[in-house]
């Protein structure tokens, strides 16, 4: 059986100031720091087998820090890049609400049916990771695997792993939910 500890990327000063980050390279903070130095503590005596991580700043300094305290290899897989965000990239999300309300609207209550302009949609992010996790899947086959990414493809690639709902993806809240969660990879991922 294998699980995936699915570890979210520290804070970045766009997350400190409500903007959209979506793929832009964006450093961590030094809360965001602070934030992955806490979870490579709480992680450091668990058994995990592989370390593997988005390719954005902000997510490859995170996979530094528990590569470091786990004593292991990050290794950067590009698929786990952030959703692109197109045009909203580095906007203000209010600026996003004010501008295009109805789309706003519709991205916080059915974010599936909205595709940012010139960006991606979920569904194509959701087939990218399901890619990604059947990659790891052959390759692990059982133990624990460590991914860590950016919100909002932690949400989406929670919800693959478990099929359960989005939320809101530009309003998770961050401090309600814990920086790490184990979960088993489900058998119509791993036996694909």
């Amino acid at each position: 059986m294998l699980n995936v500890l699915l570890i979210r990327t520290g804070a970045t000063e766009y997350d400190g100031q409500g903007r959209v980050q979506g793929t832009l390279d964006v450093p961590l903070s030094t809360d965001g720091r602070e934030q992955v130095e806490l979870v490579a503590g709480q992680l450091r005596n668990e058994s995990i087998d592989a370390l593997y991580a988005g390719p954005c700043r902000a997510t490859k300094q995170s996979a530094a820090i528990l590569a470091e305290e786990l004593q292991l290899k990050a290794k950067t897989v590009d698929g786990l890049r952030n959703l692109d965000h197109g045009l909203w990239q580095g906007m203000l999300i209010e600026d996003v609400k004010a501008k295009q309300p109805k789309v706003y609207r519709q991205w916080q209550e059915h974010p599936e049916t909205v595709c940012p302009p010139e960006g991606e949609s979920l569904q194509e992010v959701r087939e990218r990771l399901l890619l990604v996790m059947l990659k790891i899947a052959k390759k692990q086959k059982s133990g624990v695997v460590a991914v860590v990414v950016s919100e909002p493809v932690t949400s989406v690639l929670r919800n693959v792993l478990r099929d359960d709902d989005l939320g809101n993806l530009w309003h998770v809240d961050c401090a309600q939910q814990p920086p790490w969660e184990l979960i088993e990879m489900p058998a119509n991922v791993a036996s694909r």
